[in-house]
């Protein structure tokens, strides 16, 4: 950045001694320039060869004496002499100097000739001011995005300068924003990102062309438009957990600063949020908070929080594989931040050994997911332990799975056991229905044939089962008889035999029972016949 320095010392320019040397001549009337602090010379006209008596006199409200080749007058001041008989020298000016002179020559005639002596100041100093910004450590000014700034330049210059303001974006040409005689200042009321440059303020004296310029770098800062985002990740072969915070879309970069919760331990401080902790530091829910800042706010800042959590492992204990056929072994892990990296190993040596992928074994990985094919099961050479192992920085986590390889099964053998049991089942169960309910097996023979049938079928006792039912009917009829022998004097029984029928009538063991109903009431009533036929008159 570029800085006014301070006002050089009382010094004639190269460039001023012709300027100063020179006569502007309006009329008789010449101008000359001087500056604060330099030594100017007037001359008494343009005349060359001999010179009169020459007197020198300052016009103010009257004149004054300055000046004479009359050695025996002395001058006014010691600042003033005599240069080439009759120009004057005037030492050390100052602003007081400035006005008009008259040279008085007497040789022959008198003649006057005016000089009017202007008196530049500056611009020794240039003050710029841009207010609404803060200072960085370097002296850098910076602005918030969206804030109202305001530019003004000062100068210690007689006459006033003119002032110009240039500005220059980062990798661009300058741009002229425009000069002013009276005014110094402007405003810019929406500061952006693509107003970041250098300012440059330039005060030029316009009576002796004297100028000076001073350049200020501006930032423009603001910060991120979005909240942190945290995350935690494995490093360094899972022996180190990472921590990372990033607050992106912000200038300059944010300060962060990693902290534990609860207890607030600094864990560390810095501009990239990136941390390294030892397995020391970790342990199962721990939860570790990221505090982002920025230099033009928000006042409280912003902050993330990420939880570490040891995995969990779930998966099938046993799996069955037959000879020459696939299997594949599941391994689900939740739980786990960071995310935790699986393996699979073989629980049949110490140490384990790990297996990995090959035309035998297919490792299949998606998220947290992890399956392991085995391709042709030997017994041999596959059965056995086999572990799933879910490794983070927080801990580990395991999870056996007992592979079984055996023969294949004979499938046609099983099947054909199968169906002879059912047939066998299904017989033994008709043959105990034919043995306990043959009415049953009447009833739902009579169904197949249909409800519409005229049959009738009637069943007969053979000679053998007459004989040994009319002997329990004598008994029978003994018995009754006694009884009402009290009541009749004496009863003959009209028929010797008595034969039982049984009709099924349509298949309808109702109309059956009616039947057989029917006979017993024709029955009785010829009994009554005959009991009235021999009852006495």
């Amino acid at each position: 950045m570029a800085a006014g320095g301070r006002a050089p010392e009382p010094r004639v320019l190269v460039c001023l001694g012709a300027l100063l040397a020179g006569w502007v001549a309006v009329g008789l009337e010449a101008v000359v320039i001087g500056e604060v602090h330099e030594n100017v010379t007037l001359h008494c006209g343009n005349i060359s060869g001999p010179r009169g008596l020459v007197t020198w006199y300052r016009n103010d409200s009257e004149p004054v004496f300055l000046l004479s080749s009359n050695s025996s007058l002395l001058p006014a001041e010691p600042r003033f002499s005599l240069v080439n008989v009759s120009s004057l020298h005037i030492e050390a000016l100052s602003l007081q100097d400035e006005g008009n002179y008259t040279c008085r020559e007497i040789l022959n005639v008198t003649q006057w000739f005016q000089v009017w002596l202007q008196v530049a100041s500056g611009p020794y100093q240039i003050e710029v001011h841009i207010s609404a910004t803060s200072t960085l450590p370097n002296g850098t000014l910076y602005a918030a995005k969206g804030s109202q700034v305001e530019f003004s330049c000062n100068s210690s210059s007689w006459p006033p300068p003119m002032v110009e303001w240039w500005f220059q974006a980062l990798n661009s040409s300058s741009e002229f924003f425009g000069h002013n005689l009276t005014v110094n200042s402007f405003s810019l009321l929406l500061m952006s990102p693509n107003l970041q440059g250098n300012y440059t303020c330039l005060a030029l004296n316009l009576l002796s062309r004297r100028h000076r310029k001073v350049t200020t770098e501006l930032l423009v800062y603001y910060p991120p438009p979005s909240a942190p985002q945290c995350r935690a990740q494995m490093a360094s072969g899972f022996f180190m957990l990472q921590l990372t915070c990033r607050w992106d879309g912000g200038y300059p970069d944010p300060n962060f600063l990693w902290i534990e919760e609860p207890g607030g331990v600094i864990v560390g401080k810095s501009k990239l949020g990136v941390e390294m902790l030892n397995k020391s530091q970790l342990s199962d829910g721990k939860k570790f908070k990221c505090a982002a800042s920025h230099v033009v706010g928000p006042e409280a800042g912003a902050s993330c929080v990420v939880q570490i959590r040891s995995p969990s492992v779930l998966s099938e204990p046993m799996k069955t594989c037959f000879v020459g056929g696939n299997v594949t072994l599941t391994c689900q892990v939740s739980g786990a931040y960071p995310p935790a990296k699986i393996l699979w190993l073989r629980n049949l040596t110490q140490p384990e050994v790990i297996t990995q992928p090959s035309s035998h074994h297919l490792i299949t990985q998606d998220g947290q997911n992890s399956t392991l094919t085995i391709h042709n099961c030997s017994q041999d050479l596959d059965e056995g332990y086999y572990v799933c192992r879910a490794d983070n920085p927080v801990g580990v986590r395991e999870v056996d799975i007992w592979l079984s390889v055996k023969e294949p099964l004979n499938i046609g053998g099983i099947v054909g056991t199968i169906v002879s049991l059912l047939l066998l089942g299904l017989a033994t169960i008709s043959g105990l229905m034919l043995y306990y309910s043959p009415v049953l097996c009447w009833k739902v023979g009579n169904t197949f044939r249909g409800q519409n049938m005229d049959d009738v079928m009637v069943l007969v006792d053979s000679e053998e089962e007459e004989e040994e039912e009319e002997e329990e009917d004598a008994a029978a009829e003994e018995e009754e008889g006694a009884q009402e022998r009290e009541e009749f004097p004496k009863e003959i029984p009209k028929q010797n035999h008595i034969h039982r029928v049984t009709a099924l009538v349509n298949g309808n063991i109702e109309q059956m029972g009616n039947g057989f109903q029917d006979l017993q009431d024709d029955g009785s009533e010829e009994q009554s016949d005959v009991q009235e036929e021999d009852r006495p008159v």
